[in-house]
């Protein structure tokens, strides 16, 4: 299990089964996430979880301070055979409890993910954030992330 102690008092671990309502809930807590979740679809999630779970790729970590969910990321690694065969590392569902916002845990778990990512053997670390999110697209640049491509997305069901 991953679990790291970090500067500001939060303990950054793997996220189990009982935290799923909690990370959901971090999930749909802004108005991208609340058009696109629904808290009350518990069984999807739990399902999607223990997918998540079985793959040793993905990392599902939860940030806690005393004893509550207040921040969430999914790191998934992906070994490859472009740029030599490198293995990359991709972030996902990077979400801060509002009353954390601006204490410093968004940089800890982007931290924490980069040093994952370089214990992963990973020579790449990379993410997406929505065009309308600027103050993330700030956050992530001054983390020295480059807005270096532009993405594309296809639905396949509603």
């Amino acid at each position: 299990m991953t679990r790291a102690m970090t500067a500001g008092g939060w303990v950054i671990r793997t996220a189990t089964r009982d935290d799923v309502p909690a990370v959901v809930a971090l999930l749909a807590d802004d108005p991208l996430g609340a058009a696109r979740e629904d808290p009350a679809d518990l069984q999807t999630y739990a399902a999607a979880y223990d997918r998540v779970a079985a793959d040793p790729g993905q990392h599902l970590v939860v940030a806690e301070r005393d004893g509550r969910v207040v921040g969430t990321l999914q790191l998934s690694v992906i070994p490859g055979l472009s740029r030599r065969g490198a293995t990359r590392s991709v972030i996902e569902g990077v979400r801060v409890a509002n009353g954390e916002r601006g204490s410093g845990l968004g940089t800890e778990l982007i931290m924490w993910a980069i040093e994952e990512s370089r214990r992963a053997g990973c020579s790449l670390v990379q993410l997406t954030s929505d065009a309308s999110r600027t103050d993330a697209r700030r956050f992530y640049e001054r983390l020295g992330f480059e807005a270096s491509h532009v993405g594309f997305k296809l639905p396949l069901h509603p």
